[in-house]
């Protein structure tokens, strides 16, 4: 059974780097959690710097997956994003969609 105690684990990512990588290894795998906390991770800058970009694309797929809270926590991002990183987002989820398809662990 998955650990998905990620949301829970947060208020520890406030400044340790070391904590994301579970994380992004676990919504790497799908863990439609984890995505939302990676999401989560980058808007906010637990662990790592801010990125918005990246911030989207995670809760993007967390959306995709029925993650009704990614999709508020995505319009929050989306309305701070400038145009270049709308469009580089937008380029990580291109990309993405060509690893995933036939893609192989």
């Amino acid at each position: 059974m998955p650990d998905n105690s990620y949301l829970k684990d947060l208020i520890l990512l406030r400044n340790d780097p070391s904590k994301v990588a579970p994380v992004r290894e676990a919504a790497e795998r799908g863990e439609v959690d984890a995505q939302y906390a990676l999401g989560l991770i980058y808007a906010e800058g637990r662990g790592v710097a801010i990125d918005l970009a990246q911030a989207h694309y995670w809760l993007s797929l967390a959306v995709e997956q029925g993650d009704r809270d990614a999709d508020q926590l995505r319009n929050v991002v989306g309305s701070q994003m400038t145009d270049e990183e709308y469009a580089a987002a937008k380029r990580l989820r291109a990309g993405a969609s060509l690893r995933l398809v036939g893609a192989s662990p």
